[in-house]
């Protein structure tokens, strides 16, 4: 009808007359042809009504009122009919931070007070009517006042879950976090976790985290982002709450953990799980800036064992193992109760089914630590099984948290996914890049400058040799095999970069006749002059181990000077006295 059109009334409200009921018939008619299952109800003639169950009415509202205004029929439904979809909030009581760590209440393990809302749209539904609801098992239901559509398998479930809630004791924020996050979270999806004080500041990334200063006795100057960090540490570590320092590679992630060891001076000694590499490093760093921490390297054939290992781990600051060896003297470390276990490189546990990883959780620990300096967002499945490390079960299950946020973000895009997993990972994950401006200011100023090195004669013959060849052999083939010659052509065509030798691997020499057979070699040594003629000191790194034994023998000997190699191969020991060596003459220079 057109807007001027007088509204439509009911026709019992009308005076009887045969007209009225002609024009009433026949529109039922034509109503019940183009929707049959009006057919199964007789009409009251008096009043020209259809009295509908439950399940026909909301199947009427479905399926029959499409049908019936594609006829040409108007039909009208209450304004107030809606379908409503079940949503769970769920509100936490704790104490403030101050009040919390000061009684000890605080943690993955202590008990919460903690409520389960369930509401259908906006509307928080009460106990009552929510017995009401799930008893009633019917897809339309009058709830204040309002007729709403709603799923009553769904509901059911949900009732379900809120009883076997109500009749659970206090859970601990672990159990809280598993029970949204996991594989066996709600069967409705959780609206809103409110929270009060600080398991709310905590959620909310509102934690008021006071500066514990300086550290007295650390032999180190923090930058401000530093003694930040080393703030939030100390902090999180007092809330007994596991965290990741994902800092990028250069940050100085060690020397905050050894502030915040020099800081609190615990009386057991802490775990350090690192990878070989780096064992010296942390060697190198305690003695240079927390030389009062008493360290024990648990590393090589003649390391500790049994009483011998106990002894000398009770009179340690810092114990130092490597992941290969803690898988392998499982049982031993993880006899002792550690005050902390600190992961570096804490990637190295991103398969939790691995030996080193499982032993890793098995550790008893007030605290755990883990550092990674490799985006931690990278993959989904990473960050899960470091978080699982932290704090134990937080996540739920591999195969739970998969389904419910790996596969729905990295393949799906899906962003209400994101936001839960950000609202239960982000309090326990510190992340700052060099990029970040509260940290670059804190940086020194860096000169970068790509300088290019031309090909030789020699060098641009084999990289045109290398490409004809990889040109005639992916015409005749296919798929992953084509993709796999690719692959194999760039990397010889690396290679030929470096330098002819180390493409041929013919042990030929460096220089030919006194002259240069790589460009890439040739503007090294011109840097090398530069920088050396200036007492500077230089870095080279190379992804080839060959290349690296081709020139440094070379260098050596063109510059006179001692040119240490480190790479995967090279042992503990051998690191060690390099280190050692490069050390000394750093001293005797000053």
């Amino acid at each position: 009808p057109d807007l001027g059109d007088p509204p439509p009334v009911p026709l019992h409200t009308l005076p009887y007359s045969a007209a009225h009921s002609s024009l009433a018939m026949n529109a039922l008619g034509r109503a019940m042809s183009a929707y049959p299952r009006l057919r199964h109800r007789t009409p009251n003639v008096r009043e020209h009504l259809l009295t509908l169950s439950t399940a026909e009415a909301v199947d009427f509202v479905t399926a029959g009122a499409p049908a019936l205004r594609s006829a040409g029929i108007t039909v009208l439904l209450p304004r107030a009919w809606t379908r409503l979809a079940p949503s769970l909030t769920l509100e936490v009581d704790s104490p403030a931070a101050s009040s919390a760590v000061t009684s000890g209440a605080v943690g993955m393990d202590q008990l919460l007070s903690y409520r389960w809302r369930l509401a259908l749209g906006d509307v928080t539904v009460s106990s009552a009517e929510m017995a009401a609801l799930a008893k009633a098992k019917a897809p339309l239901v009058r709830l204040r006042g309002e007729w709403v559509q709603v799923d009553p398998t769904v509901l059911g479930r949900a009732a379900r879950y809120l009883a076997a809630q109500s009749r659970t004791a206090d859970s601990t924020l672990g159990q809280l976090l598993a029970a949204v996050s996991g594989a066996d979270s709600p069967p409705v999806p959780v609206a809103a976790v409110r929270a009060t004080g600080w398991i709310g500041e905590l959620l909310d990334g509102e934690l008021q985290v006071s500066s514990v200063g300086p550290p007295e006795g650390l032999c180190a100057e923090l930058r401000p982002y530093q003694q930040r960090g080393l703030d939030w540490l100390a902090f999180m570590s007092r809330l007994g709450l596991g965290v990741v320092l994902a800092d990028d590679m250069g940050l100085g992630k060690t020397v905050q953990v050894l502030a915040l060891q020099v800081h609190e001076k615990a009386r057991e000694p802490t775990l350090v799980v690192c990878p070989m590499s780096v064992v010296g490093n942390w060697q190198r760093e305690v003695e240079q800036f927390a030389p009062q921490l008493q360290v024990l390297v648990h590393h090589g054939a003649d390391r500790g064992r049994g009483e011998a290992l106990s002894t000398a781990i009770s009179s340690a600051d810092l114990v130092i193992t490597t992941y290969r060896l803690l898988a392998r003297d499982r049982a031993e470390l993880t006899a002792h109760h550690w005050d902390r276990v600190v992961l570096d490189e804490a990637q190295h546990v991103k398969n939790p089914a691995t030996a080193h990883a499982r032993a890793a959780r098995s550790l008893s620990a007030r605290h755990r630590l883990a550092l990674t300096g490799t985006p931690v967002e990278n993959r989904l499945e990473d960050l899960r099984s470091v978080l699982d490390f932290v704090n134990p079960g937080m996540l739920g299950s591999a195969q739970g948290f998969r389904a419910r946020f790996a596969v729905p973000i990295e393949r799906e895009h899906d962003t209400s996914a994101v936001t839960r997993l950000r609202t239960a990972t982000a309090p326990f994950v510190l992340r700052r890049l060099k990029t970040d401006p509260s940290v670059i200011t804190d940086l020194p100023s860096k000169l970068e400058m790509t300088v290019r090195a031309n090909l030789t004669a020699e060098q641009a013959a084999l990289y045109r040799a290398v490409v004809d060849d990889m040109l005639a052999k992916i015409a005749e083939s296919r798929g992953m095999h084509r993709k796999a010659l690719v692959l194999s052509a760039l990397t010889r065509l690396k290679q030929v970069c470096n330098h002819p030798a180390h493409f041929l691997a013919d042990g030929s020499a460096v220089l030919r006749r006194g002259v240069h057979r790589s460009g890439k070699l040739e503007l090294v040594q011109d840097i090398l002059h530069s920088a050396l003629g200036d007492g500077g000191k230089v870095l080279m790194f190379t992804q080839f181990r060959q290349f690296g034994e081709l020139v440094a023998p070379w260098i050596a000997e063109e510059f006179d000077v001692d040119v240490p190699f480190l790479h995967g191969g090279v042992s503990k020991g051998r690191r060690d006295r390099s280190e050692e060596r490069r050390v000394g003459k750093e001293c005797r220079s000053r």
